[in-house]
């Protein structure tokens, strides 16, 4: 039996859903009686245990693991003598060095400056870019390149933030959480260490990376935003109310009476063309997608059939983004606070295909209401639509 649909990465082909089949009649055939087997998912990874339906459905939404083509957890006799080596090769995760993937993410976010530099002595003329952007460059190389400590070989200062970043949004640490552990770890390393003291240090380290947001001030009643033409004004020109609270007259800073923070979707979007493999999935709805009129992704509705023949021009290009957006509000402080609730509005890249456009990772917050926005939202979203 051919096992080649593991490595499909359509999983909306016959060929993949095909193979789930064989693997399910499999699983049952060696299970019989069983109600719950091993799911070999890749987000299960053959740990859990799920009724014979729900592992169909987690391999279609998840993929199967790739390296699992002796499915000896379900039934599979195996041939010790013959195939126990080539076992244990094939389940080793390839060991990734973290200092690597630090310095692949630089080339990612500044791929001008890595390229102008790999290219000095060739002919060709190197791609003109921001002395700015490429003193952010140079900063982060440098945080890339400098050991944490003298005669640290695995980690370097930025890996180190990095790393320490990804595991305080990965469990949710709070950032007085985050201080805390951060100056313990300081404690505990050389005193020579370059480590930041604080998350704010951190976050200034990182700042090179871009993705960060802006803050916009608006009309107390919602009635516009101080925003580009309206940007100098201390006073709404619809409703007359003030941009700022009232303070005392020693105070040297305005304290604006509304905020919103808007984070720039731009670079955002084009992060998703940096990498080799999201911009591949970003054309995979012209190029891979079966049309079969069977509705597996927005790319197989009407609205998007009918927005194509619409706009012909924009619809040519694989690479141009459509985008879905989405809000709702929320009291963060739960029933402490009756009356307060925030507003993040999210978009979706739609031309990622159906077993990623809805994934957390691809969700790109774009503006965050502190306040309840009322019938005004589109006076917020705004800098979206600009």
């Amino acid at each position: 039996m051919s096992r080649r649909w593991i490595h499909n990465l359509n999983r909306c082909a016959d060929e993949y859903l095909d193979g789930i089949k064989d693997f399910i009649e499999f699983a049952r055939r060696h299970n019989p009686g069983a109600t719950r087997i091993r799911c070999p998912c890749r987000r299960c990874n053959n740990t859990l245990f799920e009724s014979i339906e729900t592992v169909g459905f987690h391999l279609v939404r998840n993929g199967m693991i790739e390296t699992y083509s002796i499915w000896n957890l379900h039934g599979e006799q195996v041939d010790h003598a013959s195939s126990s080596n080539a076992l244990r090769v094939d389940n080793v995760e390839p060991i990734v060095d973290p200092n690597d993937q630090v310095m692949g993410i630089i080339q990612d976010a500044f791929p001008f400056a890595s390229t102008n530099i790999n290219q000095e002595g060739d002919d060709d003329v190197p791609t003109p870019i921001d002395s700015a952007e490429f003193e952010q460059y140079e900063k982060l190389l440098k945080n890339a390149n400098q050991e944490l400590y003298p005669g640290c070989e695995s980690f370097s200062v930025l890996t180190a933030i990095v790393e320490l970043m990804h595991g305080k949004i990965k469990y949710r640490m709070s950032n007085l959480c985050f201080d805390y552990f951060l100056g313990v770890f300081k404690r505990m390393l050389p005193t020579d260490n370059c480590l930041p003291k604080d998350h704010k240090h951190a976050q200034k380290v990182l700042h090179g990376l871009g993705l960060g947001y802006e803050k916009i001030h608006a009309c107390k009643n919602n009635c516009m935003l101080f925003y580009k033409e309206h940007e100098t004004l201390d006073t709404c020109p619809i409703c007359n109310e003030s941009r700022f609270k009232m303070t005392s007259q020693n105070r040297t800073t305005k304290i604006p009476q509304k905020v919103m923070r808007y984070l720039p979707l731009k670079p955002r979007l084009q992060r998703l063309y940096m990498s080799m493999h999201t911009a591949t999935d970003m054309r995979w709805h012209k190029e891979k997608r079966v049309d079969d009129d069977v509705m597996r992704h927005p790319a197989d509705g009407e609205a998007w059939k009918e927005f194509d023949r619409t706009f012909p021009e924009f619809a040519a290009d694989p690479r141009n983004v459509r985008l879905g957006l989405a809000t709702d509000g929320f009291n963060p402080y739960g029933v402490l606070n009756q009356h307060y609730s925030t507003w993040p509005i999210f978009a979706f890249p739609y031309n990622l295909p159906p077993w990623k456009c809805m994934k957390k990772e691809y969700m790109m917050m774009t503006v965050l209401i502190t306040e309840d926005p009322g019938r005004s939202i589109d006076v917020y979203l705004r800098p979206v639509v600009d």
